[in-house]
């Protein structure tokens, strides 16, 4: 089936690719980037500016600590105390230290109303008048529920305190007293001049000045900011690169930098040097970010510009939120009701009280204490009475049994060997032990895509070449098998041993030189791109701008058709057995509007060729008439865009010397052009870049983690939407997309402009509705969808600033403010909101919109805007989120969801610091929801479920008596939970534990308090002993109402527990025991001699248990509380079963079932053969070293000084052209 596609290609709006500006732009900077133009959209991007030195706000003085402390660079902190602006380079995750964990640690706790109540209830019992219990029965309890609960704090709080350590006990070389010393991280300051090795992570961000690379070229790699494990290089300037190579340089070096304030742009930096009168402007890549490691660098100098939480890793960390589940509100709310009903109930057992004493109290003889008090005040008095007797309403071990629990389904998770990842050493953590059951109510998840979903390694998989298709197991004569054996390499020294190829046949027909085409093919491949290379003790080590570059490389190299070496202006390749130099005449670069790359080579014997790989889309319009197999190989396209692989097209075309000079000064004008130089040299590279013809196409496999489709169908299955949000380029997360089944071929793509217009429609049409109808009434909103089938959203950062009028508002206040104007109110035509009523709506519509979507995907979205998705879903929705990513920019979204979880393993750890949870690979993702979200889930609510009724049971028993005075929840095992995904629902809806279960528990514990009041009470009043004598005396009654009570409870729990294990057998028939034991022991003589002033009743309990009739009592009163019980529980199972209760009656078939499929092989996560018409085009590359190789700015001679001429590469600003 051909997939629908509403594109959005060719409009006005957002630049898709273009990474949109975040939230911490400076006033100035918005200022300038609107000066002159109209309304520029949020997305597109802005050229540099040439910003004076007055308006940088951040001034750092190389080797002078004493600057950073001058009065000018203070702030104040508190009344008249001032401290530095500049921060220091330690950081502090950590809540507590020694001084404020007790004061603040309290009141935190305090904040929960059952520990407040029971401290007032402490201060009431002090009070001798109306205390009717000792103080010391509350205070023991909550001194051992607030320190169970700060121990927990505490060694939650210490791990975050040996991290911080660890982290700032790191060792770096700083530039100190003329020399170069060892120090830890956190004595870093603004202005040092540290020293960095290969393999150091870098401690701060840091002004590169040189390295011992050619240029002072630094290679750096970003795992821990945004999981990317391809290098990306940082150059120093070519002063500070010429003149700041050694020890002594260094430490003369007394330049002023001045740049923006610190901010949370990973993808920006402006700044300005003035060193000996000179100025030299300052970009984002001379900048080493903290949290980079250095590689394939042997050294590097650097200066710190920013430190510690001025450090854009930290900046981009968000607010740490303190994270509640939705269980914990709803408790605090029922402890609230619960303490209304306990006023209630005292208020009326005092006003009966009142009235008693006057009528009867006043009267007995045998009453009077001696106390002359009226009715009224004795009421009073009777009702504080009764607040401390039924304090235990409010459940005091509520919180402390909660926590305990939550501490053991933490440690099932740590110790779940199905969520351990053996080839990293790597078990799954639960960082928190305070949202276990929230895991069972996720509604949404919002995952990262690099490093999250896939493995950020490119492997070439399939190719077609001149219309026929390779890349299935086959033998070298060409026949096919079910299951080849990969390619043996033995035969190319240079072959990289990693790489595996199933097709033997392309190896052996490469080899024979016999198919012109195959030879072809696999020279483009070793000419066309901008790898560099380095020869490390004999071995090839190739530096790729993206890994596709780098598979696409590799994969000739295993062809025989080896990259060696690299000049300005040749390349050299070993084509089989020999070595061929070609000229480069220009290298026309890789850019997101072109999607394409050339280079134009001279051949040894003067032949001059063009040779393009690109898009099947743009590639394809560039195709002479007479190229063969378009056909053939656009079939071959659709197939691979099937199997979800990555596809590129490659193409030649031969050009005569007259043609190529034509065209050669063409390109040196456009180089030379000062405005919109970038589009003149585009307009030069199209006349070049025609009439190609066609060699054939790459596949390259982008690899998932394994086990990604199979986890994303399971969570749908459960109800679970997933959304994907990346930095990454709108390609290659759509490709992304179909491979993990997030996107289908049955699915309706809806891009930006599509999405912004609907929404604009809606927005019109309310505009259009009187106000008063507008407000008043809430009609439920209309689908924006209106036809059947499945629809999906791809929007990019761009887009997503202009449908949610991020920005626009701002842009045009600062504008009108420049010309001295007041904005005026917005009017329905300017694309302003009219209010912020306006741009509420606005938002919501667009999550409504969202959420009527199978899949949603983001891209090109800054951490920010990642943050501020998952924040509109929580806010609109009322949903119960979760964020998964593995980088520094996913931690904002991690920290603002209700659940994070951290991917574990990675070389970056700053989203596992971030997270509540970690793991090593998405695929545990279903488990942690499936089986351990669900069944701790269900645990709480059966145990909050059983403690209101246990409690209500057994305080009520008091209310009644006033008149006449005064663990295991697992209901279908791991595998099964996985099998049905449904099982999950409840959570999702709260359907265990609610208000309803709430007044359901109370009801119960009234019902069966009455009914173990009631039936001893009756069988006291009409009964007789075996000695003849009526056992009246209260405490008889006492000892059989609690036999009865704690039979029942137990009995009641029995009833609902699904599997019996030791641990349950030993708590309910250890609670009856321990009961009995502790029942006689206050009854006997031995404790009545130690305390006979408090333990008065020696025996009561040994006589009243010898009576049978006492006994049957027992029995008949817990058989009738449990009896309706019962009778509900089968008919809802037998009647009204839920999905549980039919999985739980098929357990044993299922099971079978399971087994069987595990015998069984396990069919290909792919549909193969279905005919799809998109592009598979998702070529992460961007620009960059192609201006490293050709630019005749970035390679010159080292000094002489410095070790000998020799060739080097070097990078210039974007902006700049090649030159041949």
């Amino acid at each position: 089936m051909s997939r629908r596609r509403t594109d959005s290609q060719g409009s006005l709006g957002p630049d898709d690719e273009a990474m949109p500006y975040s939230d911490d732009e400076t006033d100035d900077e918005l200022a300038v980037s609107s000066e002159g133009e109209p309304e520029a959209p949020p997305g597109a991007p802005h050229p540099p500016v040439e910003t004076r030195p007055s308006d940088m706000g951040w001034k750092v003085k190389a080797n002078d600590r004493a600057y950073h402390q001058l009065p000018e660079f203070q702030k104040k902190v508190f009344l008249c105390i001032k401290k530095s602006r500049y921060s220091g380079n330690a950081i502090k995750t950590y809540k507590y230290n020694a001084f404020t964990f007790l004061p603040l640690n309290l009141y935190e706790q305090l904040k929960r109303a059952a520990n407040l109540y029971f401290l007032a209830l402490l201060i009431l019992q002090i009070i001798p008048e109306i205390s009717t219990l000792p103080w010391y029965t509350t205070l023991i309890p909550l001194v051992v529920v607030l320190g169970v609960t700060a121990i927990k704090d505490l060694v939650d709080d210490l791990a975050r305190h040996r991290m911080d350590k660890e982290i700032n006990n790191r060792k770096s070389e700083v530039l100190l007293n003329g020399r170069f010393q060892e120090a830890k991280w956190r004595d870093i300051q603004v202005g040092d001049v540290v020293r960095m090795k290969k393999n150091d992570f870098i401690p701060a961000d840091i002004l590169l000045l040189s390295s011992s690379n050619p240029n002072s070229l630094c290679y750096v790699e970003t795992a821990e900011l945004d999981g990317e494990t391809n290098l990306k290089f940082k150059m120093g300037l070519r002063v500070t690169d010429e003149r700041l190579q050694e020890e002594r340089q260094l430490a003369e070096f007394n330049a002023l930098i001045e740049c923006e304030e610190p901010n949370n742009r990973l993808d920006k930096f402006l700044g300005m040097m003035l060193w000996n009168r000179e100025q030299y402007p300052l970009e984002l890549d001379n900048m080493l970010l903290r949290g980079c490691k250095v590689r394939n660098t042997e050294e590097c100098h650097g200066l710190v510009i920013f430190a510690g939480a001025d450090t854009k890793i930290m900046r981009n960390g968000g607010k740490t939120r303190f994270k509640r589940t939705k269980i914990d509100e709803l408790m605090n709310y029922m402890v609230y009701t619960i303490f209304a009903l306990l006023l209630l109930v005292a208020a009326g057992l005092a006003i009966g009280h009142t009235y008693w004493y006057e009528d009867i109290g006043s009267k007995a003889w045998y009453l009077y204490d001696g106390k002359d008090q009226d009715a009224s005040y004795r009421g009073f008095l009777s009702f504080w009475g009764y607040i401390i007797v039924l304090n235990t309403m409010v459940p005091i071990s509520l919180y402390v049994s909660v926590e305990v629990i939550r501490l053991g389904q933490s440690k099932f998770i740590n110790w779940d060997l199905q969520m351990y990842f053996a080839e990293k050493d790597t078990p799954a953590k639960a960082r928190t032990t305070t949202l276990n059951e929230q895991l069972g109510q996720i509604e949404y998840i919002f995952s990262d895509k690099t490093g999250t979903l896939t493995q950020n390694i490119m492997a070439f998989k399939k190719c077609t070449i001149a219309g026929r298709s390779y890349g299935d197991p086959t033998t070298a004569e060409g026949v096919s098998l079910d299951r080849g054996r990969p390619v043996d390499w033995s035969w190319n020294r240079y072959a990289d041993k990693k790489f595996q190829f199933m097709d033997n046949y392309l190896v052996a027909h490469v080899r024979s030189k016999k198919d012109r085409d195959a030879m072809e093919f696999f020279k483009l491949l070793s000419l066309c791109h901008t790898v560099m290379v380095e020869n490390k003790d004999g071995e090839l080590v190739y530096q790729a701008a993206s890994p596709d570059e780098g598979a696409l490389v590799t994969a000739a190299r295993n062809f025989g058709f080896v990259f060696l070496s690299r000049t300005q202006d040749t390349i050299t390749i070993r084509e089989m057995d020999q070595e061929t130099t070609y000229e480069m005449l220009a290298l026309l670069d890789f850019n997101s509007d072109r999607k394409r790359m050339s280079i134009i080579l001279k051949f040894p014997d003067g032949r001059i060729r063009l040779y393009c790989k690109g898009a099947d889309t743009v590639i394809y319009e560039r195709l002479a008439p007479n190229s063969r197999h378009k056909e053939t190989t656009q079939t071959a396209l659709d197939v691979f865009a099937n199997e979800t692989l990555r596809t590129l097209c490659l193409c030649y075309k031969d050009i005569s010397a007259q043609e190529y000079e034509a065209w050669s000064r063409k390109h040196k004008d456009a180089q030379l052009t000062l405005s919109n130089r970038d589009a003149a040299l585009d307009r030069v590279y199209e006349q070049i870049e025609n009439n190609l013809m066609l060699i054939g196409a790459t596949a390259i496999e982008d690899k998932l983690q394994d086990g990604v489709p199979e986890t994303i169908a399971k969570l749908a299955k459960a109800d679970i939407k997933i959304w994907v949000l990346t930095g990454d380029k709108k390609e290659t997360a759509e490709n992304i997309g179909y491979s993990c089944s997030l996107l289908t071929d049955d699915m309706q793509i809806h891009y930006g402009e599509d999405v912004n217009e609907k929404l604009s429609i809606r927005q019109a049409n309310r505009r259009n509705e009187p106000q008063t109808v507008y407000r008043r009434k809430k009609k439920p909103a209309e689908p924006f969808f209106t036809q059947p089938g499945k629809n999906a959203l791809i929007i990019t950062g761009g887009w997503l600033n202009e449908i949610l009028y991020e920005k626009k508002k701002k842009r045009r206040r600062l504008r009108l403010r420049r010309l001295g104007k007041r904005p005026p109110p917005s009017s329905p035509q300017d694309g302003q909101p009219m209010n912020d009523l306006e741009k509420e709506m606005r938002q919501i519509d667009f999550v409504d919109m969202a959420c009527e979507c199978e899949a949603v995907i983001c891209c090109r979205v800054t951490p920010k805007q990642k943050a501020n998705v998952v924040s509109l879903v929580k806010k609109y929705k009322k949903a119960v989120t979760l964020s998964i990513g593995d980088g520094a920019n996913d931690v904002n979204m991690i920290k603002t969801a209700d659940i994070g979880v951290g991917i574990s393993g990675q070389e970056g750890m700053q989203a596992v610091m971030s997270s509540d949870y970690a793991f090593a690979q998405f695929r545990y993702l279903q488990r942690l929801l499936l089986v351990h979200g669900r069944w701790s889930y269900i645990r709480m609510c059966k145990f909050l479920r059983f403690f209101f009724f246990k409690n209500f049971a057994f305080t009520l028993v008091h209310f009644w008596y006033s008149f006449f005075s005064g663990y295991s929840s697992q209901d279908v095992n791991d595998r099964l939970s996985l099998k049905f995904p449904k099982l999950y629902l409840p959570g999702q809806q709260g359907t265990l534990f609610n208000y309803k279960n709430f007044f359901i528990s109370l009801f119960h514990g009234i019902f069966v308090s009455l009914i173990i009041f009631f039936i001893p009470y009756g069988a006291f009043l009409q009964t007789m002993g075996q000695d003849g004598e009526a056992p009246s005396d209260y405490q008889s009654f006492a000892v059989v109402t609690a036999s009865s009570l704690i039979f029942t409870v137990n009995l009641q729990i029995s009833l609902d527990t699904s599997y019996w294990t030791f641990v349950n057998c030993f708590a309910v028939l250890g609670s009856i025991a321990i009961y009995f034991g502790i029942m006689f022991d206050i009854h006997s003589a031995g404790i009545h001699v130690i305390f006979p002033s408090i333990f008065t009743f020696t025996g009561a309990a040994s006589n009243a248990l010898r009576q049978p009739y006492l006994w049957l009592t027992i029995i008949l009163t817990v058989g009738i509380s449990l009896l309706p019980v019962i009778c509900i529980q089968f008919l809802h199972k037998t009647i009204w079963p839920s999905v549980g209760d039919k999985v739980q009656r098929n357990r044993k078939k299922y099971e079978m079932e399971l087994e069987e499929k595990e015998k069984k092989k396990q069919p290909s996560a792919f549909q193969r053969g279905r005919r799809s018409r998109r592009s598979a085009y998702a070529f992460s590359h961007s620009r960059g070293y192609a201006d490293l190789i050709s630019s005749g700015r970035s390679i010159r001679r080292r000094p002489a000084a410095r070790g000998g001429p020799q060739d080097s590469i070097r990078e210039v600003p974007h902006r700049e052209a090649e030159n041949i």
